[in-house]
């Protein structure tokens, strides 16, 4: 059986006859999707157990706070954490898959530019600056992968040589590419997009290891002799990417994962929070989180499920390779995506009419007994950027940095 035959089978089996005008970039596409897995993720999209179901199992995280432990603690911890990054087993990686559509930028969301202290600067520039502050505080140079996406990649390689890698070691910077699966629309056919191929969109911030692994990111890891690895996301302006205090904490405990969490400003804020479930460390979307933990606070007025997780998460390389080899289980997020009918046209959708399945990186928690956690502070930790206007868009995220900065110097 030809390729073409294979195909047309594989259309007929899985009940995605809607797939009419094959060519030779459609069947390689058809050939190498899991249908069957598409099968069932469309399945639990339709079925999915609300959390409150198991609300017996859940427990609040207990986070070390900084301010409430001696300074001669937090400078012990600071201290590991320093000599382990002037060992040279440290490295960053940074998750930058995505593009600035939210933000009317039209390219890779790291290319976008702010004006930071009056210097027009791109958010890649930000945080090679900061691993370039680094070399020079600890007399080494960090090796950092850039996970980017079959869509950016190209761009974003090309944004990185045309400004010379803003002076870093071009050797030290290595740039990978994530997964993807098909868009699913809710009647489980895939969605064909304005050039009548399948569309695909990034498979989550957890199919970060697997990528890793396929790509050879953990070998070269392994050859530099990395111990720990922070994985952090591209549009906070205030991430520590290299996290003296969060490492040594780490060591400290001998846990193979630790991350740095914020309070949530208020029950309604779209973060995800950390709990217990089972006994296991688990973050909770804030789409999934039950009444009833949403609202419930503890003695001093606190919230009891307030840790949030702000995606930044340092690794031991162990854990990066074990949980390379679990299949982290996949998240449907339901969107609104434009795509191309049976007639051939194109449609906009006014409303939500797609499933999007992502793996999140926080899922591979519970991969381990016990993770380190540390409370850190909004001013100091988190100004994203994903709105164009209002909260956390450019003018806050630039706000909060400017005043970050200027309380450093």
């Amino acid at each position: 059986m030809n390729k073409m035959d294979r195909a047309r089978e594989i259309l007929k089996k899985y009940n995605q006859t809607h797939i009419k005008n094959l060519n030779e970039e459609l069947v390689e596409q058809i050939l190498k999707i899991d249908f069957e897995q598409l099968q069932e993720l469309y399945a639990e999209a339709n079925s999915s157990e609300p959390i409150e179901n198991d609300i017996k199992n859940i427990e609040p995280v207990k986070a070390i706070n900084p301010d409430k432990i001696s300074k001669e603690e937090l400078e012990n911890y600071i201290k590991m954490g320093e000599d382990k990054v002037r060992e040279g087993r440290y490295a960053v990686a940074i998750m930058a898959g995505g593009q600035g559509t939210r933000l009317s930028h039209n390219g890779p969301k790291g290319t976008f530019m702010l004006t930071l202290n009056s210097e027009e600067k791109s958010l890649f520039q930000v945080i090679v600056e900061k691993l370039k502050s680094a070399q020079k505080q600890y007399n080494v140079t960090l090796p950092c992968y850039i996970m980017t996406s079959p869509e950016n990649n190209d761009e974003t390689v090309s944004f990185f040589e045309k400004n010379n890698y803003f002076g870093y070691p071009k050797e030290y910077i290595k740039f990978f590419k994530q997964e993807e699966q098909p868009l699913l629309d809710k009647q489980g056919k895939v969605l064909i997009d304005e050039n009548g191929l399948i569309k695909f969109a990034s498979d989550g911030n957890g199919g970060i290891f697997f990528s890793m692994a396929k790509n050879g990111i953990i070998n070269d890891m392994k050859k530099r002799n990395i111990e720990w690895v922070f994985i952090g996301s591209v549009d906070n302006l205030l991430v520590k990417y290299v996290d003296t205090l969060l490492l040594g904490l780490a060591i400290e405990k001998n846990v193979k994962i630790a991350t740095r969490t914020i309070i949530k400003n208020s029950p309604y804020e779209r973060v995800g929070v950390l709990c217990k479930r089972n006994g296991k460390v688990k973050v909770i979307e804030y789409t999934e989180i039950p009444k009833k933990m949403r609202f419930a606070v503890d003695e001093t007025g606190e919230m009891v499920y307030g840790e949030s997780h702000i995606m930044c998460n340092l690794f031991n390389i162990e854990a990066i390779e074990k949980a390379s080899t679990k299949e982290l289980k996949y998240h449907i997020a339901v969107k609104k995506s434009k795509y191309m009918n049976e007639e051939g046209k194109v449609v906009e959708p006014t409303e939500e009419n797609c499933y999007k399945f992502e793996k999140f990186i926080f899922d591979s928690f519970c991969l381990f007994d016990e993770i380190a956690i540390l409370r850190g502070k909004r001013e100091e930790d988190f100004a994203p950027i994903k709105n164009e206007k209002g909260i956390d868009s450019p003018e806050t995220a630039k706000k909060m940095y400017e005043e970050y900065i200027a309380k450093k110097v």
